[in-house]
């Protein structure tokens, strides 16, 4: 039962919402969410008095759990960051930092009986240097860790100790005893609004004024001159009765929640899968096993365990390492099928870190690139004559590289370690390997490349994908939209939408997007874009099932016929709105957002930014920074004096780092805006 005020149907303003199990929320709603302060009671007992965010904890906040618990702290996405006061029922204490739900950082915990530990944790733990006083006087300063190995520090006892000699203490006793009472409890899952289950494509009444209707377009802006009774229920636009059955609509042909019902998305049936499998006889065949081979022995075998403190020797370009494969096989390697050939290791240990820190199983890692399943190379290398291979399972890209990109990648690595140490959110490119296949024989043909993330890997079909650099020259696509499809990489002037973010993400995402661009104005690159992928909620969908072909989140299994079967509207919603999956999420990954359609008043006009038309889609997005390692050489200087001649200097995508920023930051702050 909602009681309170309504905006358009939907939940907005001062209000009370209670659950049939006895959970209530009263507070400030905003689009229907539980949105700004408020107090929630969960069926268990437990209590939050703070502020909110799209359902979600989030802010400065009160949580008093039924145990006795109370937790008085900073929130973010659902769970304990910052700084934070917790305390027992018992009466011990801990203040400090927290961070993904947890106790990490610097802090002080306080028993009952005087004794105070303050210094580092981490999970939950002392870990790292700290403090232990006893009430006697006593203390123990050192290193502190659960493993007895990595214990190290000294014991400082009081003269009454010394006094009675009683000098035995095991730091462990702090693990094993005084913390066995001190853990945290875990959060409730809140609860989906209802009327978040009716998610659709809308068009704001604003946007219908004057009684002129809207032409169909595709969804790449171009006006759809096919026949419009084909798809999605073979409605004809003109015909108003195309209303869904599931809404009712009043006379004035507005529907009950308040919103005139725009035209439906325009997009293929499926998406199909990309690239082509390299089998036997492919003419990269060869390299593809090398490559396998090279990835195996370079993860595979044994060495330090990998460390975040990494000496500024592992960052030396000169830091690589030859391999020798022989057919027959040798000490080191395994006997294979391919020709000889020689495998280089570009500063193996900090790839090795970085996939620590990317949170990357090195024998999953082994798996995706060297498992049974073949790579796929994607049909057409890029614009700067490299070629990507996919992974069986989407997870990495591997792109070959030109000697002046490694170059590139190797002097700014220790910078570009530092910072996505630095920044979990950072929308860079991850990188996890960087290496190089030499062929024996004549030729002696070297292929370099670098093994990437996938920004693209999800259970979501991706229908639209843009890439964005604020520049205008050569910016459009050059295919005819028969040809355009969900592979397709779309450019600025082809970009038909404003991508708006809910606030949080939206302050996230502009000071994430101004550290990444210091990071590659100061290494003295440009030419990057921001890649980024929509998924449409229920595109095209009128009713409550999910239109045929399209792929949703599944557990994989498949239907006899090699299709995937659909996910309820419920279980939908449970994905994509469960606050505990939100929690986890990172910037640029599985975002729910709203793209607004925009109109360019004169297709002739190179407009980078249309006009807004009121039209909105429920969207999953996916972006991120790609294409960072174009150094501002000669090559791009001429260039930029070339086309200089030809058009304007702003409109060109090779201009100097500092000023390709500035322009990179003002374009993508136009197209991603806070959603009101």
């Amino acid at each position: 039962m909602y009681v309170g005020d309504w905006f358009r149907g939907k939940k907005m303003g001062k209000g009370a919402f209670s659950w049939p199990s006895g959970a209530m929320y009263d507070g400030n709603f905003k689009s229907g969410y539980m949105d700004g302060e408020g107090t929630y009671t969960g069926p268990n007992g437990d209590s939050f008095k703070g502020s909110w965010v799209m359902n979600l904890k989030h802010g400065h906040g009160v949580k008093e759990y039924s145990n006795g618990d109370v937790y008085d702290g900073e929130w973010s996405r659902g769970l304990q960051e910052g700084n934070g006061k917790y305390t027992w029922k018992n009466g011990n204490c801990y203040a400090g930092e927290w961070k993904n739900g947890g106790i990490c950082g610097n802090g002080k915990m306080s028993w009952t009986n005087g004794n105070v530990y303050e210094g580092n944790w981490e999970d939950g733990l002392p870990k790292g240097n700290g403090t232990l006083k006893w009430t006697d006087g006593s203390f123990y300063v050192g290193n502190w860790s659960k493993d007895k190995k990595e214990q190290n520090g000294t014991f400082y006892p009081s003269a009454s100790l010394l006094e009675s000699g009683n000098l035995d203490w095991d730091p462990q006793q702090v693990y094993n005893t005084d913390l066995m009472e001190c853990s945290i409890c875990p959060n409730e899952k809140v609860s989906i609004l209802p009327s978040q289950k009716k998610l659709a494509v809308w068009r704001s009444a604003k946007a219908t004024e004057n009684n002129v209707r809207p032409r169909r377009m595709s969804v790449d802006g171009r006006i759809d001159v096919a026949p419009v009774d084909r798809e999605f229920g073979r409605m004809r636009l003109s015909d108003c009765a195309g209303t869904p059955p599931s809404i009712s609509f009043l006379d004035d042909g507005i529907s009950m929640d308040g919103y005139i019902r725009g035209s439906p998305i325009r997009l293929p049936k499926s998406a199909k899968r990309q690239g082509e499998t390299i089998s036997k006889g492919h003419k990269n065949y060869e390299l593809m096993l090398n490559l396998q081979l090279g990835i195996r022995h370079s993860v595979g075998r044994p060495g330090p365990v990998p460390s975040l403190d990494l000496k500024t020797s592992a960052f030396d370009p000169k830091e690589k390492y030859w391999t020798r494969f022989p057919p027959e096989g040798s000490k080191s390697t395994p006997p294979h099928p391919s020709c000889e050939f020689r495998w280089k290791d570009y500063c193996p240990k900090v790839f090795r870190a970085l996939r620590m820190l990317f949170k990357v199983d090195a024998a999953d890692y082994m798996l995706s690139i060297c498992g049974n399943d073949a790579l796929r190379e994607l049909c057409s290398p890029g614009k700067s004559g490299s070629f990507f291979y996919l992974t069986n399972d989407d997870r990495y890209m591997i792109k070959t590289m030109k000697k002046a990109e490694v170059k590139v990648l190797l002097r700014m690595l220790h910078a570009y370690f530092n910072h996505v140490h630095a920044f979990e959110n950072t929308l860079v490119t991850k990188y996890f390997g960087l290496h190089c296949v030499k062929l024996t024989g004549p030729a002696q043909k070297k292929v370099r490349f670098v093994i990437m993330g996938n920004l693209f890997c999800t259970d979501f079909t991706i229908h639209r994908r843009f890439d964005l650099k604020g520049s205008t020259f050569g910016r459009m696509t050059d295919k005819p939209e028969s040809e355009i499809d969900a592979t397709t990489t779309l450019k600025d002037l082809d970009l038909n939408f404003i991508f708006r973010l809910q606030k949080t993400w939206f302050q996230e995402f502009r000071r994430q997007v101004d550290r990444d661009c210091e990071l590659l104005e100061q290494e003295r690159v440009m030419d990057y874009s921001l890649l980024v992928g929509l998924h449409f909620r229920e595109a095209g969908s009128t009713g409550d099932q999910t239109p045929p072909g399209y792929r949703t989140p599944t557990d994989n299994d498949g239907l006899e016929d090699g299709s995937v079967p659909p996910l309820s509207r419920a279980d939908k919603d449970q994905l994509l709105l469960d606050p505990a999956r939100l929690a986890g999420r990172n910037l640029g990954l599985n975002m729910p957002a709203r793209v607004e359609r925009t109109e360019r008043k004169n297709d002739l006009d190179f407009q980078l930014v249309g006009e807004p038309t009121g039209e909105f889609y429920d969207v999953i997005l996916f972006f991120g920074i790609i294409d960072i390692l174009q150094d501002y050489d000669i090559t791009k200087k001429l260039e930029h004096a070339y086309k200089s001649i030809q058009c304007d200097p702003n409109s060109i995508s090779a201009v100097d780092p500092k000023a390709y920023s500035r322009r990179f930051r003002d374009y993508i702050f136009k197209v991603f805006t806070e959603d009101t």
